[in-house]
C-alpha cells in the first residue's frame, strides 16, 4: 500500500535513512547528528511517501504558508526514483501553501527534472555560506 502524508515530525533515524538511500546524504553533514536533528526539527513543511509503512520519499522545507515555501530536501530512495514520487511530494507541498512560490536549490543532476516540472531558473539568487563573513 502506498500512502502520501503531511508530517508534523520525522525521527532522526528515518531522516538519516532517507538521506542515505536517496543519495542526498553525500551532500549533507551526515557525521553531525546534532545538526541533522536541528535541520529536521526546525522544518515546518514535511511531506512523505511510504510503501507498506516504509518511508521512501521525503520533502523537507520551510514555509510561511502564504508567500514563500523553501524546499530544503527532496529525497526519494534510489530504488523508487522515476516513479513520480518527487512530483507528488512537491504537489503536496504546494497544496499546503496555495499561492506561495516554491523555491529550491538543485544539484546539477536534477536540473532537467525540475525544468520538466515547470520550475524556472532564477538568476538573482544569492547565498552567504556558513563561515563566510557578512561585509
Amino acid at each position: 500500500m502506498i500512502s502520501y502524508q503531511i508530517e508534523v515530525e520525522i525521527s532522526l533515524k528515518k531522516y538519516q535513512s532517507i538521506l542515505e538511500e536517496s543519495g542526498l546524504g553525500r551532500r549533507r553533514p551526515m557525521e553531525d547528528l546534532n545538526l541533522l536533528e536541528r535541520m529536521i526539527s526546525g522544518s515546518n513543511l514535511l511531506t512523505t511517501e511510504r510503501v507498506e509503512g516504509q518511508l521512501v520519499g521525503l520533502l523537507r522545507g520551510l514555509s510561511d504558508f502564504c508567500y514563500r515555501s523553501f524546499i530544503a530536501d527532496l529525497a526519494v530512495f534510489q530504488t523508487h526514483q522515476h516513479q513520480g514520487i518527487g512530483r507528488q511530494l512537491l504537489k503536496m507541498a504546494g497544496n499546503q501553501a496555495p499561492g506561495a512560490r516554491l523555491i529550491l536549490f538543485s544539484v546539477e543532476e536534477a536540473l532537467s527534472f525540475y525544468q520538466k516540472l515547470g520550475f524556472h531558473l532564477h538568476e538573482r539568487c544569492y547565498q552567504l555560506k556558513a563561515g563566510e563573513e557578512l561585509l
